[in-house]
Order: structure tokens, then C-alpha cells, then sequence
């Protein structure tokens, strides 16, 4: 063919045009029979990383749904302890809710469950498992990931504990009881409470094949990353989002198995009569004969992992904000390199903050005032990054699209956690407000939400590159709001809970006095708890009925810069037919001078005497 066109076959024999104009790789394929793949091959065990990043996603949505009705249940329970609810005695039974008021033992197991389902099951692997898969492979300009099969073996590790964790709640004694740390010695002795037998075991069987997953995905995607970039695609020319992922899973191949060997340990206590984390324990009277451990030592290993995790939640939503923002406000992100090292700070810090969880364990006090000085110093690249997105917001072309109000309500609640943080990062103010919910309500809004808004916004802006079709955005508009007004409903009224004193986990306050004051407020963040709950399932149908009945997507529906972009719209091995394209500049010129559109594409080559953005 004439031009800048040339023509490929694919493998079944349908032809291909490729135009090579602007480097934007639009294909079209002559409508010739194409190639079925097996159904198991391409939806269940597949080694595509774009049905897997598939898999993760819809997986966590479900896991999510779980984890969030466990959290209205005993918000149920917080706002009105003395009542019974019949629907939760069909859903629980006599054992569990007789006369539909909640149990003690299943309150502390919903509580347990619930933060363990969203923190490792949706916010680490839904996250970081989704996004990863689809982007690094494309924003890279590779064909796949190193290895598919890991890839694959990766997911289904992933579900098979994501199985383990639902089936213990149907254990006959309740899952896991003890908070979602599952500290000993309540997780190490099974009599100590019914949520400490079975349950337990399979709780701690389920975070291990977990990890296994965690760390197969990492060295997975580190391999692509430094390996399978594309022709000209440097390390300063990668969009922000592969630095997150990057570093995301050189924490987790660093931390995840801190919290395999405190589990490992755990499981000798329980099994093997070991005593890692027990000592001087009376048991009906009758001392243990397990002496000369530690709980302390658990807590140790477990938030050496817990920090670190903190910003394996919170990377990759970070990542995908700066490249919503970057795209809908129409201009470069500001400081891009500022914005790197940023991220190379705060996953070195967070190695060395984990004691700041631990304040109250009576460590040293100069030992909390380093601590303390490192858990501060954390704040520097985290103001970095706030204030780059605020300067990337100002004066620009913005496009208030679904994805960037949540990514610009992402930004807003990682400001609001973080300044509660810097208080809880003081050894002398933590004192007050520890274990209160006062901290629950710090991390929920800078770890919680701030994560979920991110992957929201990750949602609707990549649904096109992973279903071909748009979502409805009036929908996605109706979600945002009642999210937003209900996180904040619920979070922002719990701080003052947590001032007023309020400990964390209790099955009910009413035996004391003092906080009778604060009862309504618990009402109160229960009513905004169920209509945020309630505003998911908007989100929920939007996601799957624009699955099947969305509006068709172009290829590139935001103009954005980044090569995803650039890769035909229906799904096909290798991503690219033909030739991988090649890279000429950073991901981020938008409305650049000198060019009619306000996108210039990463694959259009600089021209003579124009130097690259970053």
C-alpha cells in the first residue's frame, strides 16, 4: 500500500492496516473470520495481562461488596446496641444475632474480617493487581508481561485466599477474631475466644497464600518494567503510574515477607507448642506452659509489613491521580522529577516509621522521639506531592470528567488524613488518642478512601482501554457526590469521637457514663455510612451493565499522551500489530506551543530544536 499506511497479517490470516500518521498505530481490521480462543483459556486461565487486570478488578469488587456489608452490620450495632434487627438474625442466625442483636464474638469477627477483606484483598491486591496488569504492559510498549504464567498463577493464588478468607465466616465457632492486626495472644491460643479456633487458622492460611500471590505479581511486574520498555522509553520517560507501580512492588517484595514469617510464627504457637509470642499467661487458673515469648515481637513484624503497606495502598493510587489530573487539566504534571523522587522518599521512609503504631507498648521514650522524627519527616514528600498536583490544577484547561473529580477528591482526603496523621505521628499526643477512633478515622480518610477515590478514578478513566466502551457518566457524577458527602460524613464526625475518648472495637459504650454524650454521633456517621453504602451499588451497575450496553469508546476518548492510547480498541494478543511504537518524549505535553492540538502523543517525534517537557 501507498503512503503511511503498510499492511500486517495476523495469525488467523485477517489483514491489517496500519497508519503510521502521528505514530497512533490506527488499526482496522478487514472483516475476515478471526480465531476463537477456548473459552477457559481466555477468561479463566488466561495469560493476557488485560483479562487478568480483569480478574483482579472484578474479584475485588465483589470482596469489596463483602467487606462493606460486614462494616454496615456493626455500624448497626454501634448506633443502636439494644435493638434487635430481623434481617440480621436471618443473615446470622440464633447463635449469631438471637433476636437480631448482634453477638459480641461476631461483632469483633465482622470488625476483623472487614478490615482484613479491604485493606489486603481490595485495596492491595484489587489496586495494585488491576492497574498493574493493564498498564504496565501497555504504557511500557510491551507485549505482555514477563512471564504470563506467573502472571496467571499470581491471580489465581490471590482468589484461592480470597476463597479462604470467605469461607471462614461460615466456620461453626465465627472467623477470625482479634482486629484485623490479629494480635497474640488472642490469635495464638485457640481457647482464648470461639473467633481463635478454626477461623483463625484459616485466616492466617489464607494472608500466607496471599503473600505468596503479592510477591509472585511484584517480581512479575519489576521484570517488565525494567526488561520490556519499549524503543525510547527511558526511565524519565515513564508516566508516573509505572514509578508507583515500580515501587509498590519493591515494597511488597521487601515487607510481604515480614508478615509471612509473623504468621509462620503464629501457627508454631498455635500448633507446635512453641512460645515466639507467649508468656506468663493463666488459663482458668492454670499457668501456661508456654513461656519467653513476645507479643511485642509480633507487633514488631507485623508493622514493619503494616507501614510500608500503607503505601502499597496508597502508590498506585497516587499514580493513577497524577496521570488523571495531568490529562483532564491539560497541562504537564508539574515537577514530574520532584514528583519521582517523591515517591522514592516516601517508600524509603516508610521503612523506618513502623514503631509510630507502637507508642504505647512502653518502648523508650527516646527510641518514640526517633520514631517520631521519621514518621514527620514523611510529611516532606507527601506535601510534595500535594502541592504538584494543586500547581498542575492551577490555571488549567480543566475537564471535569468522572475520573478527575474523583482524582481531585482522592486529593482531598489524602490532605485530611494527613494532617490528622502528623498528630497521631507525635509520641506525646498519640498518648490521648490511641487506640480511640481518632485513629480509625485517620487512616479510613487517608488509606481508605483516599485509595478507593484513586482507584475510582482509575475505573473510569481506563474502563475504555479495558472494555471498549464508555461508562455512564451522569451515574458516575451521582456516585461521586453521595461518596464523597458520605466519607466524610462518616470520617470527619468519628474524629471527635476519637477526642472525646472513645476506644475502638468496643462491642457497646453504654456502660460508661462519660461517653453518653457522644451516642448521637455514632448515629449519626451510621446514617452516612449506609448512604454511602448504598451509593456503591450505583457505581456497581453503572460498571457492569456499560460492560454490555456501553457507548462504543474511539481509541483515545480523553486525548491522552500515554501509549495505551495508541493501541487498537478491540482486544488482541501483543497489543500492537505489527511493530511496538516508539517513544520520542515524557508522557506529559499537553497543550504544548507550536502543536494545533493540546496533546502531543509520547510516539510523535520531537521536531528539530524542541527539547523534551520533563
Amino acid at each position: 500500500m501507498s503512503g503511511d499506511y503498510k499492511t500486517f497479517l495476523k495469525e488467523d490470516g485477517s489483514e491489517v492496516v496500519n497508519d503510521d500518521n502521528w505514530g497512533l498505530n490506527k488499526l482496522s481490521v478487514a472483516k475476515k473470520p478471526h480465531h476463537h480462543e477456548p473459552f477457559i483459556s481466555k477468561y479463566i486461565f488466561s495469560m493476557d495481562h488485560k483479562m487478568i487486570g480483569k480478574q483482579f478488578l472484578i474479584t475485588a469488587i465483589f470482596m469489596a461488596v463483602i467487606g462493606m456489608g460486614m462494616s454496615i452490620l456493626f455500624r448497626l450495632q454501634l448506633a443502636w446496641p439494644k435493638e434487635g434487627f430481623a434481617f440480621l438474625n436471618f443473615f446470622l442466625g440464633d447463635k449469631w444475632a438471637p433476636e437480631g442483636v448482634l453477638d459480641p464474638n461476631m461483632y469483633l469477627a465482622l470488625v476483623t474480617i472487614h478490615g482484613t477483606i479491604i485493606v489486603f484483598f481490595v485495596l492491595t491486591g484489587g489496586l495494585s493487581g488491576t492497574f498493574s496488569n493493564v498498564l504496565i504492559p501497555y504504557q511500557l510498549g510491551a507485549r505482555d508481561m514477563a512471564s504470563g504464567f506467573m502472571n496467571m498463577l499470581s491471580y489465581w493464588l490471590f482468589f484461592l485466599s480470597s476463597v479462604i478468607m470467605v469461607a471462614s465466616c461460615f466456620i461453626e465457632k465465627g472467623p477470625a477474631s482479634g482486629g484485623w492486626t490479629v494480635y497474640p495472644p488472642l490469635s495464638a491460643l485457640e481457647k482464648a475466644m470461639p473467633g481463635s479456633g478454626l477461623g483463625m487458622t484459616l485466616w492466617l492460611v489464607s494472608m500466607t497464600v496471599f503473600v505468596a500471590s503479592s510477591l509472585i505479581g511484584s517480581l512479575n511486574y519489576i521484570v517488565t518494567i525494567l526488561n520490556l520498555r519499549t524503543k525510547g522509553m527511558t526511565m524519565v520517560r515513564m508516566p508516573l503510574t509505572i514509578w508507583c507501580f515500580f515501587i509498590t512492588a519493591i515494597l511488597g517484595v521487601l515487607s510481604f515477607p515480614v508478615l509471612l514469617s509473623a504468621c509462620l510464627l503464629l501457627m508454631f504457637d498455635r500448633m507446635l507448642g512453641t512460645s515466639f509470642y507467649l508468656d506468663s499467661i493463666y488459663i482458668g487458673g492454670e499457668p501456661l506452659a508456654q513461656t519467653g515469648g513476645s507479643p511485642i515481637l509480633y507487633e514488631h513484624l507485623f508493622w514493619f509489613l503494616g507501614h510500608p503497606e500503607v503505601y502499597i495502598i496508597l502508590l498506585p493510587a497516587l499514580g493513577l491521580t497524577s496521570e488523571v489530573i495531568s490529562t483532564n487539566s491539560r497541562k504537564p504534571i508539574f515537577g514530574y522529577r520532584a514528583m519521582i523522587l517523591s515517591i522514592l522518599a516516601i517508600a524509603f521512609l516508610s521503612f523506618i516509621v513502623w514503631g509510630h503504631h507502637m507508642f504505647m507498648t512502653g518502648m523508650s521514650p527516646f527510641l518514640g522521639t526517633v520514631f517520631t522524627f521519621t514518621t514527620l519527616l514523611i510529611a516532606i514528600p507527601s506535601a510534595v506531592k500535594v502541592f504538584n498536583y494543586l500547581a498542575t490544577l492551577w490555571k488549567g484547561n480543566i475537564k471535569l470528567t468522572t475520573a478527575m473529580m474523583f482524582g481531585m477528591g482522592m486529593v482531598s482526603l489524602f490532605i485530611s488524613g494527613g494532617l490528622t496523621g502528623l498528630i497521631l505521628g507525635d509520641s506525646a499526643l498519640d498518648i490521648n488518642i490511641h487506640d480511640t477512633y481518632f485513629v480509625v478515622a485517620h487512616f479510613h480518610i487517608v488509606m481508605g478512601a483516599g485509595a478507593i477515590f484513586g482507584m475510582f478514578a482509575g475505573v473510569y478513566h481506563w474502563f475504555p482501554r479495558m472494555f471498549g466502551r464508555l461508562m455512564i457518566p451522569q451515574l458516575g457524577y451521582l456516585h461521586f457526590w453521595v461518596t464523597f458527602i458520605g466519607v466524610y460524613g462518616v470520617f470527619l464526625p468519628m474524629h471527635f469521637v476519637g477526642l472525646a475518648g472513645v476506644p475502638r472495637r468496643y462491642y457497646t459504650n453504654q456502660e460508661f457514663e462519660m461517653f453518653a454524650d457522644v451516642q448521637f454521633i455514632n448515629v449519626i456517621i451510621t446514617l452516612f455510612a449506609i448512604m454511602a453504602a448504598l451509593g456503591q451499588f450505583i457505581f456497581i451497575f453503572n460498571f457492569f451493565a456499560s460492560i454490555f450496553r456501553g457507548r462504543v469508546s474511539n481509541q483515545n476518548p480523553w486525548k491522552s499522551n500515554t501509549l495505551e492510547w495508541t493501541a487498537p480498541v478491540e482486544r488482541i494478543h501483543g497489543n500492537w500489530e505489527g511493530p511496538l511504537p516508539t517513544v520520542h518524549r515524557w508522557p506529559y505535553d499537553y497543550s504544548k506551543p507550536g502543536y494545533e492540538d493540546d496533546f502531543v502523543p509520547q510516539t510523535v517525534p520531537l521536531k528539530e530544536e524542541e527539547h523534551d517537557g520533563h
